[in-house]
């Protein structure tokens, strides 16, 4: 399982993020995605802790807790959506079309 946290500071780092969570349990991993264009942090990450146990604490002492100066959104994390295919929808598609005159 993983933890999603959301509404972070623009300046916050992995070490950060890794202490604030290292009180509740042991801290196995931490991302922090940043923008394909501008190299800077999205204002969210993803923690992995130990058990599920240190992340239901976690989660439960951080969601709505204030820290540098922003309130923190704290939950599970979702299974990311496949994002391959373009506008929805779904079904055959032709690049060709019929007219008639």
């Amino acid at each position: 399982m993983s933890i999603y946290v959301g509404n972070l500071s623009y300046e916050v780092t992995e070490a950060d993020l890794t202490s604030i969570f290292a009180e509740y349990g042991s801290v196995k991993r931490v991302q922090l995605p940043t923008d394909r264009e501008t190299g800077r942090m999205r204002g969210f990450g993803f923690v992995e802790m130990g058990t599920d146990a240190e992340e239901e604490a976690a989660i439960n002492a951080l969601d709505a807790a204030e820290w540098m100066g922003r309130d923190l959104k704290v939950n599970k994390a979702k299974p990311r959506e496949n994002r391959s295919s373009f506008g929805g929808g779904g079904g055959n598609r032709s690049n060709s079309f019929s007219r008639s005159y």
